[in-house]
């Protein structure tokens, strides 16, 4: 009995402040491929920003990857778009649509050229301009998809519970953006964004 009570309480002191990280996929054939893209397109080869919304809205799948030392150096929450404009989403909580049809809400899957830097309403009231360079994001401009923050989004995982929906923005936590800004504004060549499913 003596050794039941004390398993019990050392997986319960040793586990109960535990947090977990989730694990990270392997993207290097998509790192490969941005980097091919980022030389070939005079884009910052120093690093990229790759979303993966395919992973759960409660966990960290905004990813800074350095090129050079071959690593993500940054991870974070992001927002996906409600797509529930044209018809019902019941999983739009859980799981991103993807679509550039005008005034969906949806996501927009592809790559993209991150440009001007502008004035934001929401979170440190700084926007970047996001050019859609696909089919599947062409009226990324049109529709005002920025990245920008917004309070709403937390700073550190929140699963099982789920980040807030946007209109198609990826949107991030203030204290995150205000990392992202500080390296965007001295990157002397365009940045590659990359949301994949």
């Amino acid at each position: 009995m003596k050794n039941i009570l004390l398993l019990t309480f050392l997986s319960f002191i040793c586990c109960n402040n535990a947090k977990v990280e989730s694990p990270v996929k392997d993207y290097s054939s998509k790192n490969e491929e941005a980097l091919q893209f980022c030389r070939e397109n005079n884009f910052n080869e120093d690093y990229y920003f790759l979303l993966d919304l395919s992973i759960h809205p409660g966990k960290n799948r905004f990813f800074v990857y350095d090129f050079k030392g071959k690593k993500i150096t940054d991870k974070n929450l992001v927002t996906h778009g409600s797509c529930d404009q044209f018809e019902e989403n019941p999983d739009q909580w859980e799981k991103a649509k993807f679509s550039s049809k005008m005034d969906s809400h949806c996501s927009m899957k592809g790559k993209y050229k991150i440009g001007k830097r502008d004035y934001s309403s929401w979170g440190i009231n700084v926007k970047y301009w996001l050019q859609g360079l696909e089919k599947t994001n062409v009226n990324a401009e049109k529709r005002v998809v920025v990245l920008h923050s917004w309070d709403a989004v937390s700073n550190e995982e929140i699963y099982p519970k789920v980040s807030p929906l946007s209109w198609g923005c990826p949107a991030v936590s203030n204290e995150f953006m205000q990392k992202l800004d500080a390296k965007l504004q001295v990157s002397k060549k365009p940045v590659l964004l990359w949301i994949i499913e």
